[in-house]
């Protein structure tokens, strides 16, 4: 466990400039214990806990005045097994996406459609994070966490993880929980598939085929869905982004029907309660910003959705603040529909802003 001044630059995929004052890694349970001791005895020094994953989901400030806390634990565990199912429990600190591909490369099945989703397996329940008509609630059985204020461990079944639409009990208790691992529940039913989305199906299909197979299975789902991903979304290594910046406005169904008059070719999904999920890549590229926004922070030529910094570890909150401003309000003149952002925005108190701040 260290605990020193720290670059945040490279520590989010976004790659925006950020110091914070202090930095714990953790790497088992044990030393959050230690340090959650240490830090109640000397609360008149202390700065405010904010706690940091992977980086992939959160727009940090040029200075966080706040003890940063980081859970780096490793390990993938198997629980139990049977001729239908497995039991995994799962690390904090373990790659997304290798575990997809690990869990597919055992024959463990039931995460392929989440492949090559960027960040730790211990960020995925706070956003509940879903791709291709499978969400991370699917396959969960619980969660292991610490509840910071009362210094006490959690055992969360999926119920009392509160899932909801990229939602979560620790999603709306943002610096209250730090996820420790993750348990899993994976079937072992190779004909058992999920690829009815979009163009996932042809490729899918195009997949077995090399493979001589007549029905598709899950290993070629995953690929199919990581080819998909590859061509549409660029890669955080090469141009920094946070994946979907903006979410998929949800407007009443009434609304929707008025802007089909004028945009037939309006992207929707319809929803309970007359309501329409809109397409928000599809508005902001019919708004002409597709490849625009602001510089540094512009939208990607694939995907009007993500935004992607093209001065690495020197764009700020502000200038993501500016281009925000800037798509929103296009999108809004155009179609009277407001966006909202998907990632967190961090204060410089380690505390969690949303839309105000680029009102």
């Amino acid at each position: 466990m260290s605990s020193q001044l720290v670059d945040l630059s490279h520590g989010n995929t976004m790659a925006l400039a950020c110091v914070a004052d202090s930095v714990v890694t953790l790497t088992n349970e044990a030393q959050l214990d230690v340090f959650m001791t240490s830090y109640s005895e000397n609360t008149e020094h202390n700065l405010p806990l904010f706690v940091l994953s992977g980086g992939s989901n959160v727009l940090l400030p040029a200075a966080l005045e706040a003890i940063v806390l980081q859970p780096q634990m490793r390990g993938i565990t198997l629980m139990a097994q049977t001729d239908k199912y497995v039991d995994i429990e799962v690390m904090a600190g373990e790659n997304w996406h290798d575990l997809v591909v690990h869990t597919v490369s055992q024959g463990w099945y039931g995460l392929e459609n989440l492949a090559l989703i960027p960040g730790l397996t211990g960020a995925a329940p706070v956003q509940n994070i879903g791709a291709y008509g499978v969400q991370l609630e699917d396959c969960l059985q619980y969660v292991r966490a610490y509840h910071l204020p009362t210094r006490t461990w959690h055992h969360l079944t999926r119920v009392d993880c509160e899932f909801g639409y990229r939602d979560s009990i620790f999603k709306q208790s943002p610096n209250t929980w730090l996820i420790s691992c993750v348990g899993f529940r994976l079937h072992t039913d190779a004909k058992k598939i999920l690829a009815s989305y979009g163009d996932v199906r042809a490729v899918t299909e195009r997949y077995a085929e090399q493979q001589g197979r007549l029905q598709a299975e899950p290993a070629d789902v995953m690929q199919a869905i990581i080819d998909i991903r590859q061509q549409k979304l660029p890669d955080p290594k090469q141009l920094p982004n946070c994946g979907s910046f903006f979410q998929n406005p949800i407007i009443p169904q009434e609304q929707f029907t008025a802007l089909q008059t004028t945009y037939p070719a309006i992207v929707g999904y319809s929803m309970p309660d007359a309501m329409v999920k809109v397409a928000a890549g599809w508005l902001i590229e019919q708004a002409g910003l597709k490849g625009g926004g602001i510089a540094p922070i512009v939208t990607h030529q694939q995907q009007a959705l993500v935004l992607t910094n093209h001065t690495p570890y020197q764009a700020t909150q502000d200038d993501v603040a500016t281009a925000q401003r800037y798509i929103s309000n296009a999108v809004y003149e155009k179609f009277a529909i407001q966006l909202s952002r998907e990632p967190v925005w961090v204060n410089a108190d380690g505390s969690i802003g949303y839309d105000e701040h680029v009102a």
